[in-house]
């Protein structure tokens, strides 16, 4: 028995496929070459992507994990200070610093993204960003150093499901070294500070930055 399957076709074109029109396919090996097709095309899109978010990264712990960040949203780092706390604030926010003049949000990345219990101790330091043309602070355990990507070190990141940082999350990069590989997290700290679920930056702010 024959059986039809409808596919959209393509034609070859110069390193890249393109779909031009629905036909009749009575043969499973012509649904086989276009799927094929379309998994090209979609590696090609990831290759893509990861080529946008080559760069150099600031590295730094979570618990006993490893992340990274864009340099440039990196305005500075400090030693951890205490925060002045804000009334009702969530626990994550731990208050305000004043900086040179600029009242700055404090978040403890470690509450929000509930990697480890809190500690605050030498190794602390807050990261101070500026996104969406304004300024906040991030608590993390320590800074390690800054490291240079190319598009061939960093993968696509698996489906975290709903876990509060996997749509923030934009690859893993893995780094071959002296005695071992290290794996560093990547996350849009732009986007991850300017959402909604974090709360410090209105979406207005967001969208005049845009």
């Amino acid at each position: 028995m024959m059986v039809t399957y409808f596919v959209q076709a393509r034609r070859r074109q110069p390193r890249s496929c393109v779909f031009t029109t629905w036909i009749f396919a009575d043969h499973a090996s012509t649904w086989f070459s276009a799927f094929q097709c379309l998994l090209l095309n979609i590696t090609k899109q990831k290759s893509k992507t990861m080529k946008q978010h080559a760069g150099e990264y600031l590295s730094f712990q979570l618990g006993g994990e490893q992340y990274g960040i864009d340099i440039l949203k990196v305005q500075e780092i400090r030693g951890y200070e205490i925060a002045t706390h804000i009334a009702n604030a969530p626990a994550y926010i731990l208050g305000v610093l004043n900086l040179r003049g600029t009242i700055v949000p404090i978040v403890d990345l470690r509450i929000k993204l509930g990697i480890s219990a809190p500690s605050y101790d030498n190794q602390t330091v807050t990261i101070v960003l500026n996104v969406a043309d304004n300024v906040v602070g991030m608590v993390v355990d320590a800074v390690q150093d800054v490291v240079a990507l190319k598009a061939e070190d960093i993968k696509p990141a698996p489906d975290f499901g709903n876990a509060v940082a996997s749509q923030h999350i934009v690859g893993i990069a893995t780094l071959s070294q002296a005695d071992a590989a290290r794996m560093l997290i990547l996350m849009d700290i732009e986007q991850f500070m300017t959402s909604a679920e974090i709360g410090v930056i209105s979406q207005s702010s967001k969208v005049i930055a845009e």
